[in-house]
């Protein structure tokens, strides 16, 4: 894939342009994904190369990525990545970091005023870095004109009311102040629990487990089918052994059994799985296979 250019595909009556921020080696994929057997990565090895793992260092491979919607006369961004210039001292992949997203959308055709929503699919620091710019020493919103829509149960967790998530992490009080604040302070979130319909395309819904608000957008529109799936998944490892969590997960048992529920309704109704952090194509559609489920084929976009 390559990070200068959008790539774009087309289901039903909805454009998805993807924009990425970043990929490469991001840590030890036994790691990241501590349940997973170190033969089920060198089984297979000849499809997790190199796009999801590198064999060499044993590095899980994953992109920092956004996903633009062009639904129903609006345009949607999931998720907003890292962000520039943030102080994130536990996370060196994060940490004041200087890239050139908005640069990368504006040359997709989307200028930040040109933005009606964004979905936070929870409040990591790589979902929701772009929330906000430092505009003279002051975080703004980035997207002047969009409505903001952020899982009720996240800003509870990690906003003040909880402590900033118990104060269990110094960088959660990090990103809520600079990313998620000052969006309530100019009156753009809206909260939400449960499910919330964007448009006659567009749901979201609770998934959680990841934290407590993760959710996963769900695209029905023709008769293409796709569910965003954010963190629910950050490797394809986790496709072949579903009840495998990620290191990041709060909730492991939750997020196990979230992580199958979607997986199971993608494969019985042909959704195209589209995680957050996946390299390669991006996107690939599932089957039930024993267990736990198969991979049936990779997304195919076109350049932007």
């Amino acid at each position: 894939m390559s990070t200068e250019s959008a790539q774009t595909i087309v289901l039903g009556d909805v454009e998805i342009i993807r924009i990425a921020e970043w990929q490469g080696p991001f840590g030890p994929a036994r790691g990241i994904v501590p349940g997973v057997r170190a033969e089920v990565w060198k089984e297979n090895e000849e499809w997790l190369a190199p796009d999801h793992w590198a064999p060499d260092s044993g590095s899980a491979v994953m992109a920092l990525q956004s996903w633009v919607l062009r639904s129903g006369g609006r345009t949607v961004l999931v998720d907003t990545g890292v962000g520039n210039g943030r102080e994130r001292p536990h996370s060196p992949h994060f940490h004041r970091q200087q890239g050139d997203f908005l640069g990368r959308l504006e040359r997709a055709g989307v200028r930040p005023e040109d933005v009606d929503v964004v979905v936070n699919t929870h409040l990591h620091a790589d979902h929701v870095g772009w929330n906000t710019q430092d505009v003279q020493g002051e975080w703004v919103p980035t997207f002047p004109n969009a409505e903001y829509l952020v899982p009720a149960a996240d800003d509870f967790h990690f906003g003040p009311e909880n402590g900033y998530g118990r104060g269990v992490r110094e960088e959660d009080r990090l990103v809520y102040e600079d990313s998620v604040a000052p969006v309530h302070r100019a009156g753009q979130v809206r909260l939400w629990d449960g499910a919330h319909r964007i448009d006659e395309h567009l749901t979201l819904e609770a998934a959680p487990g990841h934290t407590p608000g993760s959710a996963v957008l769900r695209l029905a529109s023709g008769g293409d089918r796709a569910v965003f799936v954010g963190d629910l998944l950050h490797s394809p490892v986790q496709i072949l052994e579903p009840s495998c969590e990620s290191c990041f997960c709060l909730d492991a048992v939750q997020a196990a059994a979230s992580r199958r529920r979607v997986l199971g309704r993608a494969a019985d109704e042909r959704e195209l799985v589209v995680p957050a952090h996946f390299g390669g194509a991006g996107a690939v559609e599932v089957r039930r296979e024993g267990e736990g489920f198969g991979l049936v084929r990779w997304a195919a976009y076109e350049a932007g």
